[in-house]
């Protein structure tokens, strides 16, 4: 399939004759290739007689070829899937069977994207990005301190490269343009955090989505920020810089070092809010994050600090 889509991928009209010939088969065979594209992947094929077949848009699939002529330095050995449940359950199966990090994995769609809290990340074919970077942390729980915040600030970094104005962080691992969302990250942890352990950095990002019903909540993308199809080798290959640049700094100096800054990103900095724990709802107001990546919350003029993974933040209505 992905060889027909190869050739489908200019967005330009084929004769069902020229695609038979090109990939050796009937053209009843690239027919039945064809609904498969639709049903399966969510794609859409204009079919008119006379002119042949077109998708409805241009694709740039993802390409280690490519990802390497964006990247400045040495790759993580990287894993390109057309289909799977999900990145991050993909990476965990391949700590399991033994593959040696760091690496990555990435994918074209996730039938089972994950976010937090059970979440599901609705990832349709060749529109955004899905990303799963596996690391390997040696010299106990300093290493992991306020990870997802450093994860955070480089999606926000790369974003703004690639011209999005206005994004910036929320506690404790979304990226937003606004009240919109446009990125998110998920960290998953095997082993023992106290010695040696293996760490899936998560990350999603809106690339170039315009319409999506199945989102149920607020959000938007590069392309919508940018009005420009953005190529997501470029993007991998841009994050990747970011990340080892980033990751690089928080084992040397801890997440102390980057606290500032990221306080700086943060949309609710001094923001009323609401932290949701389960049923428990705690008010407050947003202070920052301290030296281990907690929310520091101001309660009845007392600051406490809060931190763990089925933490949600809310913004308070009178904020």
């Amino acid at each position: 399939m992905l060889k027909l889509l190869n050739l489908l991928k200019d967005g330009r009209f084929h004769s069902g004759q020229d695609l038979g010939v090109a990939l050796g088969v009937s053209r009843s065979a690239i027919w039945k290739q064809l609904q498969h594209l639709e049903s399966e992947l969510g794609l859409v094929v204009h079919k008119v007689r006379g002119r042949g077949y077109q998708l409805a848009m241009p694709l740039a699939l993802l390409e280690l070829e490519r990802i390497s002529e964006h990247s400045h330095g040495g790759l993580w050995p990287v894993f390109i899937h057309e289909s799977i449940d999900s990145t991050n359950a993909e990476a965990l199966r391949c700590i399991a069977s033994g593959q040696a990090a760091p690496f990555l994995v990435l994918a074209e769609r996730q039938s089972a994207g994950r976010g937090r809290r059970g979440r599901q990340w609705v990832s349709p074919f060749a529109e955004n990005l899905y990303y799963s970077l596996v690391l390997r942390i040696e010299g106990g729980m300093r290493q992991l301190e306020g990870l997802s915040l450093v994860v955070g600030l480089s999606v926000m970094r790369v974003l703004e490269a690639l011209g999005v104005n206005g994004a910036g962080l929320k506690w404790p691992n979304d990226v937003l343009v606004g009240n919109q969302k446009i990125a998110g990250i998920l960290l998953e942890l095997v082993g023992d955090p106290a010695d040696v352990c293996h760490v899936v950095l998560g990350i999603g990002i809106n690339v170039n989505m315009q319409v999506n019903d199945q989102v149920d909540q607020q959000w938007t993308s590069l392309r919508r920020e940018t009005g420009a199809i953005v190529d997501r080798n470029r993007v991998v290959a841009l994050l990747n810089q970011q990340l080892q640049h980033e990751l690089a700094r928080h084992r040397r100096y801890g997440f102390a070092a980057i606290q500032e800054e990221w306080e700086r990103a943060h949309l609710w900095q001094g923001r009323s809010v609401s932290l949701i724990a389960g049923s428990t709802q705690i008010n407050g107001v947003v202070l920052g994050v301290d030296g281990q990546g907690g929310l520091r919350l101001e309660i009845d003029g007392v600051e406490k600090s809060f931190s763990g993974g089925e933490l949600s933040l809310r913004l308070r209505n009178d904020s």
